[in-house]
């Protein structure tokens, strides 16, 4: 059981953030072990051909399909606004004597595999292979992705820091994962290992991630407090048919076809241009439909950069039963016993 003890002011130092790499790198664990993460399994089929040749053999060493991945694979994103190539260089700069020293521990003391040791032998030249493979691993199997990924990201964390807010912590820890719960101040994580303390000034980092699902991940002090979890809506990421048809009809008929369509969509976030691009319509059509959907207080807007991202609102959750579908998706699931990083 992980317990983190929050200090009255820990709650103001509470953020999000979420990263292109720590994407990447839990989405070789997905390849690795598809089973335990079905939802993904139409990425994993689209993906899989794609990486034949590239030589991803030391990745798959270093990114086991359970256990501990080397921290400086994954450091905490410092920036709500991700780049994936400041996180490389983050990577490329770990000292070699880190290096070294992540790629030999292993939990419970058990030995690495030779392939392993071989890595840490030459910890400068295996950082450097690590970090290119990371580069050609994600032009092939995440890039062309990222913008679906990104905008569920950023939903959540637009949704997430709204509850932060209005609601404190409860609204934030609430309904973050069936595994998490907060109660007088104390934030726990049902782990399969153990830690009681404070986030001891630093604050609580939270970084939701697509492919961090069914699971949590925690970082502990002497770290940054950190807590990966997976977004809402993360059930309808890989979704391309039409919704639930009695649903949508009875929807449609309270608020129009398009409308509904659109309030169907939103389960995860997007933007006006990935709207338009999904239900074969224009931007303008997006637009207007939008309009009237803000003006009922169905969905709201965000702006993110040079993009406006749009969410449903929690009676636009409820109208659309968005509610009900994660929680039925969550329940198929079932927990999950990753032991993160």
């Amino acid at each position: 059981m992980i317990e983190f003890v929050f200090a009255p002011d820990d709650v103001a130092r509470v953020r999000f953030a979420f990263s292109p790499l720590w994407e990447m790198v839990r989405s070789l664990r997905v390849l690795a072990d598809p089973s335990g993460h079905a939802l993904h399994l139409p990425w994993v089929r689209t993906v899989r051909p794609r990486l034949r040749g590239l030589g991803l053999e030391p990745l798959r060493e270093v990114v086991p399909p359970a256990g501990y991945i080397p921290d400086f694979l994954t450091p905490p994103p410092g920036t709500p606004l991700p780049d994936l190539a400041a996180e490389l260089e983050i990577v490329r700069a770990t000292p070699p004597e880190v290096v070294a020293a992540e790629l030999r521990w292993t939990e419970r003391g058990a030995r690495p595999s030779p392939a392993r040791l071989a890595l840490a032998a030459e910890p400068e030249r295996t950082l450097e292979r690590l970090a290119d493979l990371l580069e050609r691993y994600w032009e092939v199997a995440v890039e062309p992705y990222w913008p679906r990924v990104r905008d569920l990201l950023e939903g959540d964390v637009l949704r997430r820091t709204g509850a932060l807010a209005a609601e404190g912590a409860a609204g934030v820890f609430g309904d973050l994962h069936e595994a998490v719960s907060w109660h007088a101040g104390t934030l726990t994580v049902d782990r399969r290992w153990s830690f009681r303390g404070e986030p001891a000034g630093r604050g609580m980092l939270l970084v939701p991630s697509a492919f961090v699902w069914p699971n949590v991940s925690v970082m502990v002090p002497p770290y940054q407090p950190m807590l990966s979890y997976p977004p809402r809506g993360v059930a309808t990421l890989w979704e391309t048919g039409p919704p639930d048809a009695p649903r949508a009809d009875a929807l449609a008929a309270l608020v129009g076809r398009r409308r509904a369509e659109l309030l169907a969509a939103l389960a995860r976030p997007a933007s006006t241009t990935d709207l338009a691009r999904r239900l074969g319509v224009t931007a303008g059509a997006v637009s207007q439909h939008l309009g009237v959907l803000r003006a009922c207080g169905l969905v709201t807007g965000h702006r993110m950069g040079r993009r406006v991202l749009y969410v449903r609102t929690r009676s636009g959750d409820a109208l659309a039963g968005g509610q009900r579908s994660e929680a039925s998706a969550s329940r198929r699931s079932g927990p999950g016993a990753d032991s993160g990083s």
